[in-house]
């Protein structure tokens, strides 16, 4: 099937503003549930719950919200970063160190500069400009037997949001995977206001919405030569 190919090609994360304007139409975000719904989960465990959240003022809430910036994610995230679209090219992995504050490109940049470049609005803007966040729950009790440390759940949850990102993509719809909102103060206080019980974590959340403009920006994969092997390493 030449056009999935082409869909999965691409997809790509939109890590841009939304127009906050446009409401996603119910049956296209039915038809993402619905993917989601499909997606292969280890011993059919199906481990996910999806709390969508498109009303304004909660998104507002949720948008107003402060996590501090991982020290860690900066300092890993450097190591994978190109500096030039010649280099990405050439590396074929890892991204464009221009798609994130000076201050987290600079490997000298004290533990203060790089939280303060994390401050500010543009989390705020993006949660803001969502047409829909859709915060994915995952329940550690519905696991696969004998998947050490939950490996088949994690590999179940990445197949879900798959299924969702290619959906959004045949539809035209924006779809930004968010990590900020999962562990400490802040996914305590985001299942304290949407009333999520205890015993879920909160597994990713996922911004929808319809881009303000159209936004290219460098992706690479190595060539399948370069990771196949066939018979032997």
């Amino acid at each position: 099937m030449p056009e999935l190919l082409q869909l999965i090609q691409k997809r790509q994360s939109s890590r841009f503003l939304f127009d906050p304007r446009r409401k996603i139409p119910k049956k296209n975000l039915q038809k993402i549930l619905e993917a989601a719904r499909w997606a292969p989960t280890a011993h059919n465990m199906q481990n996910f719950e999806i709390v969508v959240v498109d009303d304004k003022k909660l998104l507002k809430k949720i948008s107003e919200l402060r996590n501090p910036i991982s020290l860690d994610f900066v300092r890993e995230n450097y190591r994978q970063l190109s500096f030039s679209e010649a280099e990405l090219r050439r590396k074929k992995v890892g991204v464009l160190g221009l798609m994130f504050p000076a201050a987290w490109r600079n490997p000298k940049a004290t533990a203060k500069e790089i939280r303060n470049a994390g401050r500010g609005s543009f989390q705020e803007r993006q949660i803001g400009s969502s047409s829909a966040l859709c915060i994915v729950l995952y329940d550690p009790k519905r696991r696969a037997p004998a998947s050490a440390h939950d490996f088949l759940g994690a590999i179940s949850l990445g197949c879900m949001l798959e299924n969702m990102w290619l959906m959004a993509q045949s539809l035209g719809i924006g779809f930004h995977v968010v990590s900020a909102l999962s562990g400490g103060g802040m996914e305590r206080e985001i299942k304290r206001m949407l009333h999520i019980p205890n015993r879920f974590h909160i597994a990713l959340s996922i911004r929808l919405g319809y881009l303000t403009a159209p936004v290219k920006y460098l992706r690479v994969r190595r060539d399948v030569k370069d990771f196949a092997h066939y018979n032997a390493y």
